[in-house]
Order: C-alpha cells, then sequence, then structure tokens
C-alpha cells in the first residue's frame, strides 16, 4: 500500500543531489568513517544522524534541507554503510565501536570539516547519539531536531524485546525461539548478541533474520510508513545491522541509566523539536514526553498517525522543523 498524498500546500522534500564532497575519515582504532557533504559549502552547517545502531548507509535524509540555504554532512557510523571495516565480517571486532567511540567521532568529523557550530539531526538510536553528544559537547550546537526519539535505556530495551510481547504474543515466541533453550527466559538480546559472534555463517545468518523478523513485527501497523524495512536489508547490511544493534543493546549503549534524562539540564539554550509519532509502539511516546519536560527549550510535536517509521504528516513537522531553523 502506497502512502497517501501529502495536503495541498504541504511542503515537499527538497530534489535529491548528489555530495559535492565526500570521503573516508580515519578516527583511529583501524577505523574509517564514511562522509559527504551537499548543499551550500558556505551555508549553515547540518549533521545527519543515522538511527539503528548499525543503520548506515541510507542517504535520502538530506532531501530534508534546503540545499541552497544548509551545508548538509552524513556519515556511516563505525561498521556500517560504507565505513570500514564492515561489522559484517565476523573477524572485525567490535571492542572499539561504543558510544563514546561516535561521540568522538563526531568531534573529529566536525574539526576536519572546519565547522563551529551544526544543527543535529536524526531519529530513533540517532536521537539517543545526538543527545548523548549535544550534553558532552554543548558549544557545539545549534539546534537539534529529533525524530522517534529514544533514549536507550534499560527499560526502553527491555520493553522493545520483551514489554511489547504483550500485543504481539505470537511474533515474539517465534523471537524467542531463535535462542537457545537455555536463553529464552533471561536476557534475549544478549542471546542475539552471542548468536550474532557465531563463528557459523549459518548461525549468524539465521539469527540476523529472526532478529529483524521480529523488529518488522513491531512496525507491521505502520502502513503510513516503511513496514517491512528491516527484513528487506541486503544481506551484509542485515548483519551489521544486528551484530552492532544487539552489541549496543547488550551494553544499554554504555549509558547509566537515566543519564541522558538527568543530564538534559546540559541541553539548556539548545533550542530543540521533539517529533514523535502516537503509534510508536518501538518507542512508546512517555520518553519523548519525559525529555521534553526535561529540557524547557524542547517542543514536543506528537504526529497521531504515526509510527516509529513515520507518515507523511511526520514528514511535514519534519521539513518544518528544518526549515524553522533555517531563518
Amino acid at each position: 500500500m502506497s502512502p497517501p498524498d501529502p495536503e495541498p500546500g504541504a511542503p515537499q522534500p527538497f530534489p535529491d543531489l548528489e555530495p559535492y564532497a565526500h570521503g573516508l575519515l580515519d578516527v583511529g582504532d583501524g577505523q574509517r568513517i564514511y562522509w559527504e557533504t551537499s548543499g551550500n559549502p558556505t551555508g549553515k552547517p547540518a549533521l545527519v544522524v543515522h538511527g539503528g545502531p548499525g543503520g548506515g548507509g541510507r542517504r535520502g535524509a538530506r532531501k530534508s534541507f534546503d540545499p541552497e540555504i544548509y551545508r548538509i554532512v552524513l556519515f556511516d557510523q563505525r561498521g556500517c554503510g560504507e565505513s570500514l571495516p564492515h561489522a559484517s565480517d565476523p573477524t572485525v571486532g567490535l571492542a572499539d565501536n561504543t558510544t563514546d567511540h561516535l561521540i568522538a567521532d563526531m568531534e573529529r568529523l566536525r574539526e576536519h570539516l572546519g565547522i563551529d557550530r551544526w544543527l543535529l539531526f536524526g531519529g530513533s538510536w540517532g536521537s539517543t547519539l545526538i543527545l548523548a553528544y549535544a550534553q558532552r559537547h554543548p558549544e557545539r550546537v545549534s539546534e537539534i531536531v529529533l525524530v522517534g526519539v529514544t533514549m536507550t535505556r534499560p527499560e526502553e530495551i527491555d520493553w522493545l524485546y520483551r514489554g511489547v510481547a504483550r500485543l504481539l504474543p505470537e511474533q515474539w515466541a517465534l523471537f524467542r525461539a531463535g535462542v537457545p533453550l537455555g536463553d529464552r527466559d533471561g536476557d534475549l538480546v544478549d542471546a542475539y548478541r552471542r548468536l550474532m559472534e557465531s563463528p557459523d555463517p549459518a548461525t549468524r545468518a539465521l539469527a540476523a533474520r529472526r532478529w529483524c523478523t521480529w523488529e518488522d513485527a513491531v512496525i507491521a501497523h505502520e502502513n503510513l510508513g516503511s513496514p517491512g524495512q528491516y527484513s528487506a536489508k541486503p544481506d551484509a547490511a542485515r548483519l551489521a545491522f544486528v551484530r552492532i544493534c544487539t552489541h549496543y543493546f547488550a551494553n544499554a549503549a554504555w549509558l547509566e541509566d537515566g543519564q541522558l534524562l538527568r543530564d538534559a539540564h546540559r541541553l539548556a539554550g539548545i533550542p530543540g523539536v521533539l517529533i514523535h509519532g502516537r503509534l510508536d509502539l518501538s518507542g512508546p511516546l512517555y520518553t519523548a514526553w519525559q525529555l521534553a519536560e526535561a529540557w524547557p527549550d524542547a517542543e514536543l510535536q506528537v504526529i497521531e498517525d504515526s509510527g516509529h517509521t513515520g507518515s507523511p504528516a511526520m514528514r511535514t513537522a519534519v521539513l518544518q522543523a528544518i526549515d524553522r531553523f533555517a531563518r
């Protein structure tokens, strides 16, 4: 089913464009992250932070920015997209792939591009990474636009991989059955993490497919968004995505429980827009509401017809928020 046409007069995404510069930035630890810039080379800098974790390689977000006004920066986080080495290779270690590493990579990219301050835009896991970066380096952030707000707290991880089973018991039973019998009543995320480190390619491939089948079950009702997007990933991208996701989520993203909410005061003076779908089962609205309560400079916009993967109304809200900060 195709999404409905946008309302007449609603802002439209900008035409896609090729980057005017791109490269692989050596960030240490044997890692090189892919980056690209498009739009106006002397325009207002904006960094797109992708979700996942491990969901790099997508470039469509640049169409949300007016290319005559913005200098649009995209990058792939460690181990995914066009960054090297790629986490689909089981010999590539993940010890040097943590939230702190990604924050440092963002700073190194900012310095490499000669940017003083930039707008940060991202969703899902990208919102967690943006919040962590902005609380570490608030002086480097001009504005923030978050979509599908998450803070990757243990309670959020537990909800997505166990709690929401109350709404999807049949699909969750298949997800639970994907791990060894002795792990089924324990930490399913860590059990899948161990499967993704198996030396057997078939074991890794099956675990990745089962993980993505569950992720797709949680968004299957989102007919205005992009249902089925997780299983549709190419094999290498799917392997990297699941391996990195389980690595991060099994470690609660190396964040103290509640850290990003506790430290929201560090965002004081940074204007923000939080855009969240009422129908988001992956990340319920409560997280975005809590953050808005703790961050007075942020405005919460609830999109009634949207889930985690968006809708035409959510697209309009994103375009309007980014346009507001262009002025």
